[in-house]
């Protein structure tokens, strides 16, 4: 029970890597608040959770909506009286080359992976700072270590996500809040499921560990960034990728 009583909030948290983390915070005794466009399948996560015993609720939150996302962090504060963690997951892919990306694909991934993880630390820090303490857990990815072919935006939005961890971590350290990323490297999603298998084969036969990671993976990481485990790692980039950038 790492996480006993603690408010925490989690983008993208309806599948993948999102809703693992949503179940393992839960099971830490956590107050989980899923942020998600998937009203479906947030609600219904919510529900399977709170027949379980645990305390999880669901709003639909637009994070690339500065007004979605400070609404719903208001009605967290008069509901719980804090935040304590944010997890800022939620992300998309429009994969293309370079000669081939149209604007519209550009933009869309810059507006979730970047500008909605502005969205909502901005929204939800003033909060932290008040209370003096707080947990905001960014993900990044691999790629944004080394570059990936056809991914200039995703590419680009995750290194820029290193560089908003850094930039936060020196803004809000004194103030009490710890600012992490992780960078997972290639995760059994619906996301990476549209990968041919023969390239997934060649990313396993390149893995040490000889395998695709595992969306527990990686909410086994944010559950350290967000425990008091972590109170003295700020700044840091944490890669959970089975060794494949070794």
């Amino acid at each position: 029970m790492r996480l006993r009583e603690k408010v925490a909030i989690v983008t993208g948290g309806s599948r993948g890597i999102g809703k693992a983390t949503v179940e393992k915070f839960c099971e830490e005794g956590a107050n989980v608040i899923i942020w998600d466009v998937l009203r479906d399948d947030g609600e219904a996560l919510a529900d399977s959770l709170r027949s379980r015993g645990s305390n999880c609720d669901f709003q639909l939150t637009n994070v690339t909506e500065y007004s979605s996302v400070e609404t719903n962090a208001r009605k967290i504060i008069d509901s719980y009286g804090r935040i304590d963690v944010l997890v800022n997951n939620a992300g998309i892919t429009r994969d293309a080359t370079l000669l081939k990306m149209t604007e519209d694909q550009w933009q869309q991934v810059l507006n979730v992976n970047l500008t909605g993880v502005f969205n909502c630390t901005r929204a939800v820090a003033p909060f932290m700072v008040e209370r003096g303490s707080g947990k905001i857990i960014n993900t990044s990815s691999v790629v944004a270590l080394y570059g990936n072919f056809g991914q200039s935006n995703y590419v680009a939005t995750k290194s820029g996500v290193i560089g908003l961890t850094k930039v936060w971590a020196r803004e809000l350290g004194r103030k009490g809040i710890n600012v992490n990323a992780v960078a997972p490297g290639f995760i059994e999603t619906e996301m990476v499921r549209t990968v041919p298998e023969k390239i997934l084969q060649m990313i396993k036969e390149r893995t040490p560990i000889g395998r695709l990671g595992r969306p527990e993976d990686i909410a086994n990481a944010y559950l350290f960034f967000a425990s008091d485990e972590s109170n003295f790692i700020n700044g840091a980039v944490l890669t959970v990728d089975g060794g494949i950038t070794i």
